[in-house]
């Protein structure tokens, strides 16, 4: 009988070298098994009939857990807003409790509440028990704002807060109007502060060329100011004002539109009489 070689083959070697290698054992403990996965689920899931039902799986498995009683919203509160904000919100928001959680959009529904005028803030969250909370920081009228399409309420900024039927419905919120008023509601405020003690003559501000402001009083008074330093030539009418008693004569403007040139305008009755009395002084210089 032949003796067997004990030597190796050539082919038993160069499997042994290669399993010395370690991208080889790599390859053959890990990317063989995944490729093999990988292609029989490629294979399985290329048959409509097993993606349908695989999808029909997971739409009843995701189904089970919505529906679960935890994650039910069963109502909604609404803190921090005035009644018609509260229904005009529930208005935009028709949801049909209850709901589960998963189907509310939060975001979404977020960006539609921002978007009514008198909102500034609002924070929505789902509170424990099933309750959609929904907090609201409503903007704080601070002045009216008169246009040809009628008066709107604004706040502090100018944003819009919402429409106002009469004038009568809100008496303690300035008046102001003119091209480019809505803008310019800050100064606005700033020159209503210190017409404090015009308070009860003030009938509101006008905005001249969308560049300064008129205070428009009663009987027909105005007082015009600059451009610039609105605030400190009214302060300065109003020293004028209670040193001599300025606008309680029969003057239709104080302009001071000119810092240092101050003009007063008098109303044509009052100018009829300043004529008539030169004329008496003069005649009686002629005696």
């Amino acid at each position: 009988m032949a003796r067997l070689d004990p030597s190796a083959s050539r082919l038993k070697y160069r499997i042994e070298r290669l399993m010395l290698t370690p991208l080889f054992r790599f390859a053959l403990r890990v990317v063989l098994p995944f490729s093999l996965c990988l292609g029989g689920g490629a294979l399985w899931f290329s048959m409509d009939e097993n993606r349908e039902a695989f999808n029909g799986m997971i739409a009843e498995i995701r189904e089970t857990i919505e529906s679960r009683p935890e994650f039910q919203v069963k109502l909604m509160a609404i803190d921090g807003a005035s009644a018609g904000v509260a229904e005009d919100i529930r208005a935009i928001l028709p949801i049909d409790f209850p709901v589960s959680s998963f189907d509310l959009d939060l975001e979404r529904m977020h960006d539609a509440i921002i978007e009514l005028d008198a909102v500034k803030k609002a924070q929505l969250r789902i509170k424990q028990g099933g309750t959609l909370q929904i907090d609201i920081t409503e903007r704080k009228p601070a002045v009216l704002w008169r246009h040809d399409g009628g008066l709107e309420m604004l706040d502090a900024k100018g944003f819009v807060v919402g429409p106002l039927p009469t004038r009568f419905d809100r008496p303690d919120l300035p008046v102001i109007a003119g091209e480019g008023a809505e803008r310019a509601v800050p100064e606005a405020l700033e020159l209503v502060a210190v017409a404090g003690p015009l308070s009860g003559r003030l009938r509101g501000l006008e905005r001249m060329g969308g560049r300064r402001w008129d205070v428009v009083l009663d009987r027909d008074q105005r007082i015009l100011l600059p451009e610039f330093g609105a605030v400190t030539a009214l302060e300065r009418t109003i020293a004028m004002d209670e040193a001599v008693e300025m606008l309680s004569r029969d003057l239709a403007a104080v302009d001071l539109r000119l810092p240092h040139r101050p003009t007063i305008r008098m109303k044509e009755n009052a100018v009829q009489e300043l004529l008539r009395i030169k004329a008496l002084e003069a005649g009686g210089d002629q005696r």
